[in-house]
């Protein structure tokens, strides 16, 4: 099922990591900010990274909801981390 996981990631991973960043940016424009942009930016990605890879191919097993998952944290951590690091 993720024959060529990381080609897929950078290819479709960036516009998507991207996009987390564009949405968390907007949400502060009202005024949210600290650990709750953390933490939005964390539950934003790892709902789009699962939403993502859930739709290129629904898992069957539970390795594939696990990489799924993995995906999607991995996405928030980014997410979160770039934030994190922007305000420095």
């Amino acid at each position: 099922m993720f024959e060529g996981i990381f080609e897929n990631a950078v290819v479709a991973g960036v516009p998507l990591l991207l996009f987390v960043i564009g949405i968390v940016q907007y949400v502060k424009s009202f005024g949210v900010s600290g650990n709750a942009v953390k933490l939005l930016s964390m539950a934003i990605g790892v709902l789009l990274g699962i939403g993502y890879k859930f739709s290129t191919q629904p898992p069957v097993s539970f390795a594939d909801w696990f990489a799924i998952v993995i995906f999607g944290v991995a996405l928030g951590l980014t997410a979160s981390g770039i934030y994190d690091a922007s305000k420095k």
